[in-house]
């Protein structure tokens, strides 16, 4: 999503960087706008991988992770949210985000992609036809609303979840993307976030433990068994979360080319490493692998990697999965036990804390030399003397995450003067398939 991110940090020293001099849309409009058939051709293709991530990937991940009786209530709202969230980001969405250079919103530029024509092409991305852009975008902002309802699976109302769905698009996941990659304030201090660790996973993070602090624990959490449904519906879903991931990853380079590959390469070497890593702690502590710690130990890995994919060596990806698979292990059981929060599908432990490693690891690991701007080079990480990044990446850590957590809270509760945010415990004892829905698994 964001090899035009690379285009503005060339020229930018350390100190440069912190007082955010060089803006990036000026470096941007100097390079020659041309649609290129192989880059076109890439991206319709990572826009299917992406879209796939949701349905039937997060639908399928999901699912099998809740109680029979609420199977078809969480695929339900994958699904929503696919479908409500493409409509928003039709009509405001991608505006919002991703026209205009202001500091913290864009503007109404493409409100229902007004004058977008077959040759319209973003100042973000050169080669491929704006449409594809605004596609691509849109299967991003779709699934990060989707990942949110992990957090509060097995209780929350649908129509609750309809109003979320809109609000928290709209008002938190848009304006964080235009800071990050529209041309907002976070995009010309130098932030280094290639496919979303701040956008997509802090965000989404973070909306998940404000949500399930909200909604309250499950009825029978800690004490009785709510053990998944079907793992394997969780085993498919996590390998077409992988396979999609490439096209996440790799598709944010905007292009086919080096840059996609290092991604991509990226990509697979640190899920499989947070696989392993998770498998083995569990090995260790409690004598037996699950197959559940092995498919949150990948997801991990594949949170982690994304925000340095286009930014580091593969290498690097190999410490990257080991700290994800380890450091996410630590935050879901741990963590969540000294908190004691109910974080249903454990949103916050993977994809929030794996999200916040994986952008400060970028400030770590970043190397100058993988930049896809002509002319420019990249940004440097620590290892290669620009410790002023890890200080950028912190900064929009914080952001991200304060802005995220605040808005999240004050969304819910207007959400709760509406409709009530969560199902009658009656309602929760029946299932939500029944309830919600009139449907059931036979």
């Amino acid at each position: 999503m964001t090899g035009f991110v690379i285009a503005r940090k060339g020229a930018l020293s350390c100190v440069a960087m912190l007082m955010a001099a060089t803006p990036a849309l000026a470096q941007a409009a100097a390079q020659p706008a041309k649609i290129d058939a192989a880059d076109t051709a890439w991206m319709i293709s990572a826009t299917g991988l992406v879209l796939m991530m949701s349905i039937p990937g997060l639908a399928l991940f999901y699912s099998g992770m809740v109680r029979k009786k609420n199977v078809l209530a969480t695929m339900a709202q994958t699904l929503a949210a696919v479908a409500l969230g493409s409509i928003l980001w039709m009509m405001a969405g991608y505006s919002l985000a991703f026209t205009g250079a202001g500091p913290a919103i864009g503007t109404f530029e493409r409100l229902f992609l007004n004058g977008m024509d077959l040759n319209a092409i973003s100042p973000l991305a050169k080669t491929i036809p704006e449409s594809v852009f605004m596609l691509y975008q849109m299967t991003f902002a779709v699934i990060t609303v989707a990942l949110v309802a992990g957090s509060v699976a097995d209780r929350m109302r649908f129509s609750a979840y309809l109003w979320f769905v809109a609000g928290w698009l709209m008002f938190v996941y848009v304006p964080i993307a235009h800071w990050v990659w529209g041309g907002g304030f976070l995009y010309t201090a130098g932030l280094l976030d290639f496919a979303g660790g701040t956008v997509v996973h802090l965000n989404a993070g973070i909306a998940g433990l404000v949500a399930c602090y909200l909604l309250g624990s499950r009825h029978g959490y800690g004490t009785d068994n709510l053990a998944p449904y079907d793992l394997s519906l969780a085993v498919i879903g996590t390998g077409l979360l992988w396979v999609g991931w490439f096209g996440f990853n790799g598709g944010s380079a905007l292009g086919a080319g080096s840059r996609a590959a290092f991604a991509i390469v990226a990509t697979h070497l640190a899920a499989s490493v947070g696989a392993l890593t998770w498998m083995a702690i569990e090995w260790w502590t409690r004598g037996k692998p699950s197959v559940l710690g092995m498919i949150s130990g990948a997801v991990a890995g594949l949170g982690t990697i994304t925000p340095a994919s286009g930014f580091i060596l593969p290498w690097h990806a190999l410490i990257v999965g080991l700290l994800a698979g380890s450091i996410c292990y630590w935050a879901c059981t741990w963590l969540k036990q000294k908190l004691g929060y109910d974080d249903s599908l454990d949103v916050f432990g993977i994809h929030g804390v794996g999200g916040a490693l994986g952008t400060l690891l970028c400030g770590v690991f970043a190397v100058a030399a993988l930049s896809d701007a002509p002319g420019t080079p990249g940004t440097a990480g620590l290892l290669e003397g620009n410790g002023g990044q890890v200080l950028i990446q912190l900064y929009g850590i914080g952001v991200t995450a304060v802005w995220s957590g605040v808005a999240t809270f004050i969304i819910l509760k207007v959400i709760e003067f509406i409709v009530p945010l969560r199902v009658t415990q009656q309602s929760e004892i029946e299932g939500l398939d029944v309830t919600q829905h009139g449907e059931a698994l036979q």
